[in-house]
Formats: structure tokens, sequence, C-alpha cells
């Protein structure tokens, strides 16, 4: 995903001369991944969003830990678990695995302008979605049983972390997700925008540690939380099936309509004679 941005920076290193890109530059970029991704073959998907879901859960790992030696919530404390939970994050995004809910407005970008059909960004979906859970699933049982062995954090500590994601009433759940689907639609426009690996490495740490310092509900990382607390605390299947659903379609929901929706709008239905950005 990343190699594709660049390569696209490269054909065009100064995009006309401006010191940012338009707004159509990064739609372009934006759809022509997209569109890439798409046409990959089934097990490069599958692979490649099994790793995806195996690699964020160093997030939480690592948010756990913190719990632990911290057992007092305070602003200093939530701001360095916001930046360990972007770590996750930043091997997904920099090491160029596919995650659902980046691909929540990366693939519905080609869908809206006319490239592709919703039977393949279903396709997409699907794959990417079950490899990313799947993913979760396998590190959350290994991570969760080893972190207590090794004396990182106990089961109690994990109880904590879960609890945080699941001990809140649905609709609750349901708008958090849309939150945190809408800034994660938002890293993927964004890290198309920045002109370097600094520039994505900061946007990644904001936004990412954005949804972790407001509590948001992600169901990638977000299932890694909890499915670690079913493994060695007492929260059950049940709610992590109530955690994974409501999560999941809040995700979408903010992807694909605050995002996607709304960056194509506004970019391809320009109003008449729109003045550019530091020029008069």
């Amino acid at each position: 995903m990343a190699e594709s941005r660049k390569k696209d920076e490269e054909s065009n290193p100064a995009d006309g001369g401006e010191a940012t890109k338009s707004a159509q530059t990064i739609l372009r970029q934006e759809i022509e991944v997209g569109s890439e991704q798409l046409q990959r073959p089934t097990a490069g998907l599958l692979l490649s969003s099994l790793s995806a879901g195996l690699d964020i859960g160093f997030g939480p790992l690592m948010v756990a830990t913190v719990i632990a030696l911290s057992p007092v919530d305070s602003l200093g404390v939530r701001l360095v678990t916001a930046l360990v939970y972007s770590i996750g994050f930043m091997i997904v995004i920099l090491g160029r695995s596919e995650l659902f809910t980046e691909h929540t407005t990366l693939a519905v970008l080609p869908l809206l302008s006319g490239q592709t059909s919703v039977r393949r960004v279903a396709r997409l979906w699907g794959l990417v979605y079950c490899g990313n859970i799947a993913g979760a699933v396998i590190f959350a049982a290994l991570a969760a049983p080893l972190g207590v062995g090794l004396g990182l954090f106990t089961a109690d500590d994990v109880g904590r972390m879960s609890r945080g994601l699941t001990d809140h009433t649905s609709l609750i759940i349901l708008g958090s997700a849309i939150a945190a689907g809408w800034m994660m639609g938002l890293v993927s426009w964004l890290v198309t925008a920045a002109r370097d690996t600094v520039g994505q490495v900061f946007i990644i740490l904001l936004v990412a540690g954005s949804i972790s310092f407001l509590h948001l509900h992600h169901s990638i990382a977000g299932s890694v939380e909890v499915l670690m607390g079913v493994f060695v605390a007492d929260v059950t299947v049940g709610e992590f099936l109530k955690f994974l659903v409501l999560a999941t379609v809040g995700n979408a929901i903010g992807g694909i309509v605050l995002v996607a929706g709304l960056k194509f709008s506004h970019v391809t239905k320009p109003g008449p004679e729109t003045p550019r950005r530091g020029r008069r």
C-alpha cells in the first residue's frame, strides 16, 4: 500500500509545484491504491490481513503492561497508554499490511468513482476482515497467558483493559465505533497526503493515539484487548461477540459515510471557481 503511494509521489515529485498535495491528487492516489488492493490474489490478501491482525496486537499488549505498572488512571498514564497503543498501528500501516478499518475508506473510493463493483469490494472486505480477526485471536491466545506468565501483568489487569471496552451500552459502543472508524478512515487519507515517512509516523501516532486516549472502539485492535480478557480473565465469548458486531458496524459507518463519501463528494464536486489555498 505504501509502496504504491511512494511510486506515485516519485513520478509526480512536485505535484504541479504545490507545497502540499491537492485534494484531487490525494483522491487520485487513494483510488489507485484501493484499485490495486482490489485486484490482489486471495492468498496474498489473506496472508497480509492475517499479518495485520497479529501485528496490531503489540499495541494492546503494551497497554496491558502499562495498566499493570500504573493502576491509577491519570493524564500521564493515559498519554503513555495512547503512545504505546499506536505501536501496533505503525507496524501495520508502515509495514504495508491490510487492515479492515483502513479499507472501509480505501476500497470504497474506487467503487464511488465507478472503477470497481460491489462484489469486488465485498470480496476484499471479507478476506481482510477474516484475516484480521484470525490474527487477533491467535495473538490474544498466545500473548495473554504469556504476559501473565512473565509477570508483565495479571489477569485482573487484563480484565480491566477488556472491561473498558465491553462495559457499555450497545448505543455507546456503536457511537464510539463510528468515531473510531471515522478517524481510521482519515488515517488513510492523511498518510497519503504526507510526503515522507516522518510525517506518516506523526499522523499514525496522533490519530491512533487519540483513539486510545478517548477509549474509542476499534474492531481489530479492540478484539485483541477483549479476547485477552476472554482467555485469562472473566470476559465471556458473548460479550466479545457483542463488542465485535457493534464495533465492526460502527467502524464501517465511520469509514464509509464520514470519510469516503464526504471526501469523494467534496473533491469531485467543488464549487465554481474555488480559490486555491495560499494563492491570491
